[in-house]
C-alpha cells in the first residue's frame, strides 16, 4: 500500500503557477524531505496533499493510503478521518488551555461528539495522552497552560497529539523555520523516532537542507512549482545545491554543511526548462 500518490497535480494563484504538473509517491513507512526556496511550491504542495487546498482542472489527483481523495479539483472525502495529521511551523495549540487538553483534542475525530464538545475524556484517554507526551520527552508540562512553553516543546506536544489520534500519516510544513538548533534537532529526532517506532509516514518540508541529509534517506526537491530532484539524500552535495538553486542555495545549505564525495551531475532538462539530476 502506497501512503501518498500525486497525479499531474497543477495550480494557479492569478498569473503564478504554484504546482505545475507535479507527481510523486510515498511508500508508507518512509520519511521523506521536501526542500526548495521560497515559493518553489512546496507548502502549496502539502496543503492539497492534506486536503486543505484543490487542484485546478482535469487529470490531477491525489491518493492517500490508496484511497482518492481529490480528483479533477475536487474532494472527494473517502479517506479515514484521522489518518492524516499536519504540522504546522505555528504549532496550532490552543494557548489558555493544558498540554494534556491539547493533546487530548487529537481524539477528537475518535470519540462521540458530545464528548469532545465538552472535553470529557476518560481515564484511559488521558493516560495514553500522558503517554505521548512522554514519548516526546516533555511529560513534566502536562499540566501547563501551552503559552507557557517554548517554541520546541510546544512543536513536540503538537506531536504527541499527532501519537493520540493514531495518524498513519505526518505531513510537516516547515516545522522546525522557528526553532533554534537544539530545539529543532529534539523536534527531528522526535519525528525520525515516530517515523521508525511506529511506521508512520512522514513528508516533512525543510527550510535548510542539513537537516534532510541528516534524517531522510530521500528528498524531493521543488523549483517554480515543479520536482526537480527525487533521489536519495547523500546525493545532496553543496556543489549540487548551488547549481540547482543559484543564489538561493545560501538560504537552504548551512554554512557548516560537509561537501560529498561525489556531486550529481545533469542527466536531462524538462520541458519546463528545470533540471533533472541523477548521481554520478
Amino acid at each position: 500500500m502506497t501512503a501518498i500518490t500525486v497525479s499531474n497535480l497543477s495550480k494557479k494563484y492569478g498569473n503564478t503557477c504554484a504546482l505545475d504538473c507535479v507527481s510523486l509517491t510515498l511508500e508508507r513507512g518512509e520519511m521523506v524531505a521536501l526542500i526548495g526556496a521560497s515559493g518553489s511550491g512546496k507548502s502549496t504542495l502539502i496543503r492539497h496533499i492534506a486536503g486543505l487546498e484543490t487542484g485546478d482542472g482535469r487529470n490531477g489527483r491525489v491518493e492517500i493510503l490508496d484511497t482518492v481523495s481529490q480528483r479533477d479539483g475536487r474532494l472527494t472525502g473517502h479517506v479515514k478521518r484521522g489518518a492524516v495529521s499536519v504540522l504546522f511551523q505555528q504549532f496550532n495549540l490552543v494557548g489558555r488551555l493544558s498540554v494534556l487538553t491539547n493533546v487530548l483534542i487529537g481524539l477528537l475525530g475518535r470519540v462521540p461528539r458530545w464528548r469532545g464538545t465538552l472535553g470529557l475524556f476518560n481515564a484511559a484517554e488521558k493516560d495514553a495522552a500522558r503517554a505521548a507526551l512522554a514519548r516526546v520527552g516533555i511529560p513534566q508540562v502536562a499540566v501547563q497552560r501551552s503559552s507557557t512553553l517554548s517554541g520546541g516543546q510546544q512543536q513536540r506536544a503538537a506531536i504527541a497529539r499527532t501519537l493520540v489520534q493514531g495518524a498513519e500519516i505526518l505531513i510537516a510544513d516547515e516545522p522546525i523555520s522557528a526553532l533554534d538548533p537544539s530545539s529543532a534537532r529534539r523536534v527531528m529526532d522526535v519525528l525520525a523516532d515516530i517515523n521508525t517506532q511506529d511506521r508512520i509516514t512522514v513528508l516533512v518540508s525543510l527550510h535548510q537542507v542539513e537537516y534532510a541529509r541528516r534524517y531522510c534517506k530521500r528528498t524531493i526537491a521543488m523549483r517554480n512549482g515543479a520536482v526537480v530532484f527525487d533521489g536519495p539524500s547523500t546525493s545532496l552535495s553543496n556543489a549540487f545545491l548551488a547549481e540547482l538553486y543559484g543564489s538561493a542555495s545560501e538560504e537552504l545549505v548551512l554554512p557548516d554543511a560537509p561537501e560529498e564525495q561525489s556531486a550529481p551531475v545533469p542527466a536531462a532538462v524538462l520541458p519546463n526548462r528545470q533540471p533533472v539530476f541523477t548521481t554520478a
